[in-house]
């Protein structure tokens, strides 16, 4: 089918929802994106965009505000926690010269997102909490926290991890507590440190950082291994000391960064099943969800981002190109298989940082040797991944 014209209702300020949203838009949808906040904000985060992201970015047009907005990764390098030692750099800048990795605060990325939506022509309405998502009738029925209701033709639901459109698609599906937390925190920096994401391993727990805004910041990402319940929640604040007690044996420049928080955020780590059903032909219309809302991963491969702005590209594709039901069949069976490898794939690297005893000794060691005898090994393992251009597919 085509969009032009057509009215088209997206939940969601994120990442993908804005990058679906002006998808649609420059295709030539009128597209309307209801927000629940009272501004287009994000809390204070930093992310990473991968090259398959990055080629979104680029073919919507936002790939020069994507370079003004970050930091070109050079190396990802993993290090022993407890004494600093390097244990494996994989060298992007030497290794994958064509491609970007990039740093990016995530306040920059929703920024430079929702100018791009506004200049698409997408209305952009803030204050609108959505109660509940309902798809028994000829077309979906939004019902806000006021009590208005909106029934649009075309329901998008990038409304995250807690989806009210994943719900109303697939019903309950209790997620599985992972015995991890993890907390995260942003840091001032002195401005000089390399563009190189750092990896600093221990027994049952882990902590990343990388710099942001031109090397100013320190984006900070810890794990920790713990009984524990903790909510899943990105609100949820904790005292800097307790981030701290838990990494206390790690490395001084480990310790040096978490002296430096200020204000640390802590949430539960859940596992949650990709969705059987993202989307569904109704009467009269239709309903589908993309990124969190379709498949919620674990931070360990960092491409909570860009898989939401991979499903944006092919989801306003589809619909662009093809019949309805067509077009909302292809779209699950082109994401779900890929989605449900990269969900597979950071759950294993969860497993991997956090060895304890001999088996950390030995996987230390073989990734030492792999290093210095085939150093383009490791990356290669993930062509699959970075390699892949949704908007070539």
């Amino acid at each position: 089918m085509s969009v032009a014209g057509q009215q088209i209702t997206v939940l969601g300020a994120g990442v993908a929802g804005l990058c679906v949203a002006r998808a649609l838009a420059l295709k030539g949808a009128e597209v309307t994106l209801l927000e629940q906040a009272d501004a287009i904000r994000e809390v204070g985060a930093g992310l990473q965009i991968s090259p398959n992201g990055a080629a979104v970015l680029r073919a919507l047009g936002l790939g020069a505000a994507l370079e003004a907005a970050s930091m070109r990764a050079q190396a990802v390098e993993l290090r022993d926690g407890y004494g600093g030692d390097l244990v494996l750099r994989l060298d992007l800048a030497r290794l994958r010269p064509g491609q970007g990795y990039h740093f990016t605060h995530r306040a920059d990325l929703i920024e430079l997102l929702a100018q791009g939506a506004r200049d698409a022509g997408v209305q952009i309405h803030l204050l609108q909490k959505i109660e509940n998502v309902d798809l028994s009738g000829p077309v979906p029925r939004l019902t806000t926290a006021l009590g208005v209701e909106h029934r649009p033709g075309l329901l998008i639901g990038a409304d995250g991890l807690h989806s009210k459109t994943r719900h109303a698609l697939n019903g309950m599906v209790a997620p599985f507590f992972t015995r991890q937390v993890a907390w995260r925190a942003i840091i001032p920096a002195d401005g000089d440190a390399a563009p190189v994401a750092e990896v600093h391993m221990g027994a049952g727990r882990h902590l990343v950082s990388y710099p942001l805004r031109g090397g100013t910041l320190r984006n900070v990402v810890a794990v920790e291994e713990r009984p524990r319940w903790v909510e899943e929640s990105w609100s949820l604040r904790d005292d800097p000391m307790e981030l701290r007690l838990a990494f206390e044996g790690f490395s001084p420049r480990v310790r040096g960064w978490l002296e430096r928080v200020q204000d640390v955020y802590l949430w539960g780590l859940f596992r949650h099943p990709v969705a059987k059903h993202w989307a569904r032909r109704l009467p009269e219309g239709a309903a589908a969800i993309l990124g969190d809302a379709a498949h919620p991963t674990l931070p360990f491969l960092a491409q909570g981002a860009s898989m939401g702005l991979e499903d944006a590209w092919v989801l306003a594709d589809r619909l662009s190109r093809l019949p309805l039901d067509q077009a909302l069949a292809d779209y699950q069976s082109s994401r779900a298989p890929r989605a449900t490898r990269i969900v597979a794939a950071a759950n294993g690297n969860a497993r991997a940082y956090h060895l304890s005893g001999a088996s950390r000794v030995l996987a230390h060691s073989a990734l030492r040797l792999g290093g210095a005898l085939a150093p383009g090994l490791a990356l290669k393992r993930f062509d699959w991944l970075y390699d892949f251009d949704v908007t070539q597919s």
